[in-house]
């Protein structure tokens, strides 16, 4: 028999309805359950053929019981030892070697001192930093935002230098980014499934939570094609098996937004039943591929085209 099992924290929604949707399907020898962990040692491996994360990025433990897991053969979703080595600003970095727009962005270092560091830790950085310089590139409106991390936690919209100033006084031992404001016509939250599964929807930041999806875009089948094929080739080089990707549009441009989501929203009074039905039945229908693609004590996990041209050295693009 092999297990399909799914990580989770609070979220209902998508967990049941995901289990549920597996096992009435009735497939000889798969079986879907929620993850229980009773012990974790060392090289032995899980009860799991699968396993879809949903909550490592706030549980170390769970991590760390992934990464074992997948090392004695597990498939995760997602690759645990590239989630813990991605952040948003080298995904900005890959973006601009892909072909991929994205806002001109800059990371900071932490307006404060990390704890056991002093300002002789530093003795590489100049300061004061080329402001100046860094104003010039990104402009204003701007964002800035954590270079890692998600949920909308620590963001702020800047008008001017000064504004920069005294929001970064705020931010204490976070390294941040700046990024230049995309005013956008269009915008899109795009699910990545599998590396070539899409669904694009539309959507609108600046309406509260639960309207966000309630979105009247209607982009043409050029411009639809045109954000499959950015959404594939950022997911692909990623290596995300479940990720989603929000594309700006400006003047006619898809700018890739965000696109470190890899335990994106699903809950259905948010994503809405339509999308909700897709992300459901295609996260269950990839889920049993890997388990039945599944070969014990190997590796089972997805990488992406960086890696894998970086250790062939083939060139990234």
């Amino acid at each position: 028999m092999k297990k399909i099992g799914i990580l989770h924290g609070r979220e209902r929604s998508f967990p049941d309805a995901f289990v549920e949707r597996i096992n009435s399907k009735n497939i000889p020898g798969i079986v879907a359950e929620p993850v229980r962990i009773e012990k974790v040692m060392q090289g032995v491996a899980s009860d799991y053929a699968v396993i879809i994360d949903r909550i490592s990025q706030d549980v170390p433990f769970y991590r760390a019981f992934l990464k074992n897991a997948a090392l004695c053969g597990t498939a995760v979703i997602n690759n645990p030892f590239w989630w813990s080595a991605d952040e948003k600003f080298f995904n900005n970095c890959l973006a601009t070697k892909i072909n991929v727009p994205v806002p001109k962005t800059v990371i900071l270092p932490s307006r404060d001192h990390p704890d056991d560091t002093t300002d002789q830790s530093f003795a590489n950085l100049s300061y004061p930093l080329d402001w100046e310089g860094i104003f010039n590139y990104v402009g204003f409106p701007a964002y800035m935002k954590p270079f890692a991390g998600g949920g909308w936690k620590n963001v702020y919209k800047l008008e001017s230098m000064d504004d920069f100033f005294e929001k970064h006084a705020e931010t204490g031992q976070l390294v941040m980014l700046l990024q230049e404001e995309i005013i956008f016509e269009e915008y899109y939250r795009c699910y990545c499934i599998g590396g070539k599964h899409v669904r694009i929807m539309s959507y609108e930041p600046r309406n509260p939570h639960h309207l966000r999806y309630v979105a009247d875009f209607k982009p043409t089948k050029k411009r639809l094609e045109e954000m499959e094929e950015i959404v594939l080739r950022i997911n692909q080089y990623l290596g995300y098996d479940f990720n989603t990707v929000e594309l700006a549009v400006r003047d006619g441009v898809p700018y890739a937004i965000d696109f470190c989501n890899p335990a994106p929203d699903a809950d259905k009074n948010s994503v809405g039943e339509e999308n909700f039905a897709w992300v459901v039945e295609t996260a269950a229908n990839f889920a049993i591929e890997k388990a039945k693609a599944h070969t014990p004590n190997a590796d089972n996990l997805t990488w992406g085209e960086y890696i894998k041209r970086s250790s062939s050295k083939q060139v990234l693009y």
